[in-house]
């Protein structure tokens, strides 16, 4: 009987130690690190409704001459910024130009106007061949649209326009964000 016993508190003894051992293979760790890498990014194009780039003011009637035009833009310009930025316009010249006709780039005003989704300072400028803030301390984020509106006053229809030669009068407008 003391046998058994014997073989019985010596069988407990090696399960014991043998769950512990087990016990301690079943329990480890390893660790990685995880990075993140981030960038400053900025960019800027053409809405749904920048109608492919070009704005068009058709004159061709007296009317047309003696009355304020308006060309207004939702969503113009999309912009993307991983920080708060302005935007600035310009032209390319100093004038429109029809073959060697022109019409000086000062007979337009650009305006940013409300209901798109950019946040900021809202401006009008005439235009001109010098950087111009049109949105100051532009909110960051992902597809922020820019609704703009473009217009030729009465005044300079009837003194700068008219008695221009006819032709299609061209110049490249730039917009230009800029994170702060």
């Amino acid at each position: 009987m003391k046998k058994q016993i014997f073989i019985a508190a010596f069988s407990l003894g090696l399960v014991s130690l043998g769950s512990n051992h087990i016990s301690a293979q079943n329990s480890e760790n390893v660790n990685t690190t995880v990075n993140i890498i981030l960038a400053d990014v900025i960019s800027m194009d053409f809405g749904t409704g920048g109608s492919g780039g070009v704005i068009a003011f058709n004159y061709v009637n007296t009317s047309d001459y003696n009355s304020s035009k308006n060309v207004t833009v939702p969503n113009s310009l999309v912009i993307n910024s991983s920080k708060n930025f302005d935007i600035k316009i310009k032209s390319e010249g100093a004038n429109f130009v029809s073959g060697a006709n022109l019409i000086p780039v000062d007979v337009l005003q650009v305006r940013a106007i409300p209901g798109g989704s950019l946040t900021g300072i809202m401006n009008e400028v005439t235009l001109s061949t010098n950087d111009q803030v049109l949105v100051s301390s532009a909110g960051l984020g992902a597809n922020k649209t820019l609704n703009l509106a473009y217009s030729i006053s009465a005044e300079k229809a009837s003194k700068v326009l008219l008695g221009k030669p006819k032709g299609t009068y061209t110049q490249t407008v730039t917009y230009t964000a800029t994170a702060l």
